[in-house]
Protein backbone atom coordinates (compact mmCIF):
# COMPACT_ATOMS: atom_id res chain seq x y z
CA UNK A 1 0.00 0.00 0.00
CA UNK A 2 2.83 2.46 0.54
CA UNK A 3 5.27 3.83 -1.60
CA UNK A 4 8.44 2.14 -2.84
CA UNK A 5 12.08 2.97 -3.28
CA UNK A 6 12.88 6.26 -1.39
CA UNK A 7 9.56 6.98 -0.15
CA UNK A 8 9.13 4.02 1.00
CA UNK A 9 7.72 4.61 4.70
CA UNK A 10 7.21 0.73 5.81
CA UNK A 11 10.94 -0.19 4.58
CA UNK A 12 12.41 3.13 6.91
CA UNK A 13 9.98 3.08 9.79
CA UNK A 14 11.15 -1.05 9.69
CA UNK A 15 14.79 -0.07 9.79
CA UNK A 16 14.64 2.53 11.99
CA UNK A 17 12.30 0.97 14.77
CA UNK A 18 14.36 -2.39 14.44
CA UNK A 19 16.92 -0.59 16.72
CA UNK A 20 14.15 1.06 18.89
CA UNK A 21 12.08 -1.59 20.62
CA UNK A 22 12.30 -0.74 24.44
CA UNK A 23 9.88 1.92 25.75
CA UNK A 24 12.58 3.51 27.62
CA UNK A 25 14.75 4.49 24.91
CA UNK A 26 12.30 5.63 22.90
CA UNK A 27 11.16 8.02 25.53
CA UNK A 28 14.65 9.02 25.17
CA UNK A 29 14.52 9.23 21.98
CA UNK A 30 11.06 11.29 22.11
CA UNK A 31 12.42 13.97 24.03
CA UNK A 32 15.95 14.39 21.90
CA UNK A 33 15.38 14.14 18.76
CA UNK A 34 13.76 16.89 17.84
CA UNK A 35 16.20 19.45 19.56
CA UNK A 36 18.83 17.98 18.02
CA UNK A 37 17.12 19.12 15.00
CA UNK A 38 16.08 22.20 15.89
CA UNK A 39 20.30 23.03 17.68
CA UNK A 40 21.55 22.15 14.05
CA UNK A 41 19.53 24.41 12.39
CA UNK A 42 20.69 27.14 14.78
CA UNK A 43 24.00 26.52 13.99
CA UNK A 44 23.24 26.37 10.28
CA UNK A 45 21.93 29.64 10.54
CA UNK A 46 24.86 31.27 10.16
CA UNK A 47 26.22 29.87 7.25
CA UNK A 48 25.67 32.20 4.16
CA UNK A 49 22.40 32.86 2.36
CA UNK A 50 22.15 32.32 -1.58
CA UNK A 51 21.76 35.67 -2.02
CA UNK A 52 24.97 36.56 -0.39
CA UNK A 53 27.01 34.03 -2.60
CA UNK A 54 24.80 35.21 -5.62
CA UNK A 55 25.96 39.05 -4.20
CA UNK A 56 21.79 39.74 -4.36
CA UNK A 57 20.39 41.90 -1.29
CA UNK A 58 16.36 41.38 -1.66
CA UNK A 59 14.98 43.27 0.82
CA UNK A 60 12.37 40.64 1.35
CA UNK A 61 9.52 40.25 4.56
CA UNK A 62 11.62 37.32 5.59
CA UNK A 63 14.97 39.11 5.11
CA UNK A 64 13.51 41.52 7.35
CA UNK A 65 12.73 39.60 9.99
CA UNK A 66 16.00 37.42 10.38
CA UNK A 67 14.74 34.62 7.92
CA UNK A 68 17.64 33.87 5.31
CA UNK A 69 17.64 31.18 2.69
CA UNK A 70 20.74 29.45 4.29
CA UNK A 71 21.77 26.05 5.25
CA UNK A 72 19.09 25.94 7.74
CA UNK A 73 16.21 26.73 5.52
CA UNK A 74 17.25 24.46 2.95
CA UNK A 75 17.38 21.26 5.68
CA UNK A 76 14.25 22.49 6.94
CA UNK A 77 12.79 22.41 3.31
CA UNK A 78 14.16 18.67 2.53
CA UNK A 79 13.07 17.12 5.75
CA UNK A 80 9.87 18.93 5.10
CA UNK A 81 9.99 17.82 1.63
CA UNK A 82 10.55 14.25 2.38
CA UNK A 83 8.44 13.64 4.86
CA UNK A 84 5.32 14.61 2.96
CA UNK A 85 6.60 12.68 0.16
CA UNK A 86 6.43 9.50 2.75
CA UNK A 87 2.89 10.30 3.96
CA UNK A 88 0.83 13.29 3.81
CA UNK A 89 -1.23 13.22 6.68
CA UNK A 90 1.87 13.23 8.85
CA UNK A 91 4.16 14.26 7.14
CA UNK A 92 2.35 17.40 6.76
CA UNK A 93 2.45 17.81 10.31
CA UNK A 94 6.43 16.73 10.43
CA UNK A 95 6.68 19.29 7.14
CA UNK A 96 5.26 21.71 9.36
CA UNK A 97 7.23 21.20 12.76
CA UNK A 98 10.59 21.61 10.26
CA UNK A 99 9.63 24.87 9.11
CA UNK A 100 9.01 26.39 12.86
CA UNK A 101 11.74 24.83 13.61
CA UNK A 102 13.47 26.74 11.19
CA UNK A 103 12.14 29.72 12.15
CA UNK A 104 12.51 29.10 15.85
CA UNK A 105 16.20 28.47 15.40
CA UNK A 106 16.70 31.85 13.04
CA UNK A 107 15.05 33.88 15.62
CA UNK A 108 17.09 32.21 19.03
CA UNK A 109 20.49 32.54 16.84
CA UNK A 110 20.31 36.15 15.72
CA UNK A 111 19.19 36.93 19.47
CA UNK A 112 22.57 34.62 20.33
CA UNK A 113 24.33 35.93 18.16
CA UNK A 114 27.53 33.65 16.74
CA UNK A 115 29.63 33.73 19.79
CA UNK A 116 27.22 31.93 22.07
CA UNK A 117 25.23 30.25 19.74
CA UNK A 118 27.79 27.91 19.39
CA UNK A 119 28.18 27.42 22.79
CA UNK A 120 24.55 26.82 23.07
CA UNK A 121 24.09 24.64 20.64
CA UNK A 122 27.28 22.37 21.92
CA UNK A 123 25.95 21.73 25.15
CA UNK A 124 22.32 20.88 23.86
CA UNK A 125 23.73 18.58 21.56
CA UNK A 126 25.95 16.72 24.07
CA UNK A 127 23.22 16.53 26.21
CA UNK A 128 21.23 14.89 23.52
CA UNK A 129 23.71 12.87 21.83
CA UNK A 130 24.68 11.52 25.33
CA UNK A 131 20.97 10.56 26.17
CA UNK A 132 20.16 8.84 23.37
CA UNK A 133 23.90 6.80 23.68
CA UNK A 134 22.72 5.72 27.09
CA UNK A 135 19.50 4.71 25.83
CA UNK A 136 20.88 2.78 23.04
CA UNK A 137 23.76 1.13 25.64
CA UNK A 138 21.64 0.79 28.95
CA UNK A 139 18.23 -0.12 27.66
CA UNK A 140 18.10 -1.25 23.91
CA UNK A 141 21.33 -2.72 24.34
CA UNK A 142 22.38 -2.40 20.23
CA UNK A 143 24.33 -0.04 19.27
CA UNK A 144 22.17 3.03 17.65
CA UNK A 145 20.76 2.92 14.13
CA UNK A 146 23.46 5.04 12.66
CA UNK A 147 26.40 2.98 12.80
CA UNK A 148 24.56 1.12 9.80
CA UNK A 149 23.04 3.48 8.09
CA UNK A 150 24.01 7.37 8.77
CA UNK A 151 21.86 9.45 6.37
CA UNK A 152 18.51 7.14 6.87
CA UNK A 153 19.26 7.55 10.67
CA UNK A 154 19.70 11.44 10.78
CA UNK A 155 16.60 11.57 7.90
CA UNK A 156 14.10 8.99 10.20
CA UNK A 157 15.01 10.04 13.57
CA UNK A 158 12.74 13.27 13.91
CA UNK A 159 9.78 11.78 11.67
CA UNK A 160 10.11 8.20 13.69
CA UNK A 161 9.81 10.05 17.01
CA UNK A 162 6.53 11.93 15.57
CA UNK A 163 5.36 8.95 14.19
CA UNK A 164 5.96 7.03 17.73
CA UNK A 165 4.01 9.46 19.21
CA UNK A 166 0.99 9.93 16.97
CA UNK A 167 0.47 6.57 17.06
CA UNK A 168 0.80 6.38 20.52
CA UNK A 169 -1.50 9.10 21.40
CA UNK A 170 -3.56 8.75 18.84
CA UNK A 171 -3.42 5.54 17.50
CA UNK A 172 -2.30 6.90 14.16
CA UNK A 173 -1.47 4.78 11.19
CA UNK A 174 -0.52 6.18 7.71
CA UNK A 175 -2.85 3.76 6.20
CA UNK A 176 -4.40 0.78 7.87
CA UNK A 177 -2.41 -2.68 8.46
CA UNK A 178 0.76 -0.21 8.84
CA UNK A 179 2.23 -0.91 12.00
CA UNK A 180 1.17 -4.60 11.29
CA UNK A 181 3.25 -4.64 7.60
CA UNK A 182 6.50 -3.17 9.55
CA UNK A 183 6.54 -5.62 12.35
CA UNK A 184 6.03 -8.50 9.52
CA UNK A 185 9.74 -6.55 8.04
Amino acid sequence: MGRKGLFDLEKHFAFYGAYHSNPVNILIHTVFVWPIFFTSLVLFYFTPSICELLSFQPQCFLARHGLFLNLSFFFALLYAVFYVCMDIKAGSLAGLLCMVCWVGASWLARHLGFSLAWKVVLAAQLVCWTGQFLGHGVFEKRAPALLDNLVQAFLMAPFFVLLEVLQTVFGYEPYPGFHASVKRE
